[in-house]
């Protein structure tokens, strides 16, 4: 990208007080998208990644299970890039047995992350992507925790930075627009995300996320929020049926390269180097989701074969275990109904088997967990 195209997605404006902040150009961008033979096969493998996901997320017994599950890893994952310590686990004990010293205080706002989407997603029936589902998700996403103090569902009205701990505006990597001028770039974007775009979807979603961040109107959560404005705009434009792409796993892999990207932008122009590295994450995000959704199924399929002689509901137990796969015996009794003795001695079937694993090591108020299908949701280490 030459230095011809600088000021292709905006500038920078020195303010009053010292310091430059950034002014967004409206988007589409000008001189126009330079699409070549590389976006294009990019774009089309990402196409193709989606359609297969989407594809076999349509056989899935009950989508909604697989769903809970990839909500819930996504609200973990999109936290962690935002510093919260909270894993997986974490989040299934505080579904089922509430607030505990064991529990990490963050683990709030990847609660409150799981709450925003499925809010996010409902509303998508009655109100499209849109600066108002915008404003709601975020007053969702910290209505408890740390960002409860940093004007949930307002956008801000204050200058904001981003860079280290303890920077400051003169010393930030990147300074978004100041409010008067937030205020205008907000009202470009919605106007852009109401608009026919002669682009294809992704290239879409690509421009938009990156657009959001740019303007970074809330004091905090804008990363969380940008992240869900992705799946948001798959589902609204019927790109998957069900919400299964989350690209906080591919981010968080390549977190360097992510901001340089969208610095890249900012500071050369350079919007089809962002197009380019978001839709192999496309690709790639797509493409796991496909191949743990069929591990879903065979598990399914392996352990109803397994578990089919001790009736109908050791089958409705196990179905649970794929939207809650921590569960108490006392879990077990309400779900089924039944005596607890009923429920342990089912709970007790499903160790033998190997399906369920003690936890705790306590003889009473005991935990089980379903090993082998937390295991396909796993997070491997990362050195960043």
């Amino acid at each position: 990208m030459t230095q011809g195209n600088a000021g292709r997605a905006g500038r920078y404006v020195n303010q009053l007080t010292g310091y430059r902040a950034f002014i967004p150009a409206p988007l589409p961008p000008e001189p126009p998208l330079t699409i070549g033979p590389v976006e294009l096969g990019l774009l089309s493998a990402a196409d193709q990644a989606l359609g297969r996901l989407d594809g076999v997320a349509h056989i899935i017994p009950n989508p909604s299970l697989f769903v809970a599950m990839y909500v819930r890893r996504e609200a973990v994952l999109s936290s962690q890039i935002e510093g919260t310590q909270s894993t997986l686990d974490d989040v299934l004990a505080y579904e089922l047995e509430g607030e505990s010293n064991d529990l990490p205080t963050d683990v709030h706002e990847v609660v409150n992350y799981v709450r925003a989407m499925y809010s996010g997603l409902a509303r998508l029936s009655e109100l499209p992507v849109s600066l108002r589902l915008i404003r709601e998700i975020h007053a969702e996403l910290l209505a408890t925790g740390r960002g409860a103090e940093r004007q949930p569902g307002e956008f801000r009205t204050s200058q904001n930075w981003i860079g280290p701990d303890g920077g400051t505006l003169a010393t930030a990597r990147f300074v978004p627009p100041p409010p008067h001028e937030m205020d205008q770039a907000l009202d470009n974007l919605e106007k852009y995300l109401h608009a026919p775009s002669p682009w294809p979807n992704l290239i879409d979603l690509a421009m938009v996320h990156a657009q959001f961040e740019t303007i970074h109107p809330f004091l905090d959560g804008n990363g969380r929020v940008g992240r869900l404005l992705v799946t948001f705009m798959l589902v609204q434009r019927q790109v998957l049926r069900q919400p299964l792409l989350y690209l906080s796993h591919y981010l968080r892999l390549h977190r360097t390269e992510y901001y340089d990207r969208l610095m890249a932008i900012r500071g050369q122009g350079d919007w089809e180097g962002w197009i380019r590295f978001f839709l192999d994450g496309v690709r790639v995000t797509a493409s796991e989701a496909t191949q743990t959704a069929a591990r879903i199924i065979a598990l399914q399929e392996r352990h109803r074969h397994r578990v089919a002689d001790l009736g109908a509901n050791a089958l409705k137990l196990l179905d649970h275990l794929f939207q809650q796969p921590l569960v108490n015996i006392n879990a077990v009794r309400t779900l089924l109904d039944v005596s607890f003795p009923t429920a342990a001695k089912l709970v007790s079937s499903f160790e033998e088997l190997g399906i369920l694993r003690e936890v705790t090591g306590f003889k009473r108020n005991r935990v089980y967990r379903f090993d082998e299908y937390l295991g396909l949701f796993a997070e491997p280490a990362t050195d960043e």
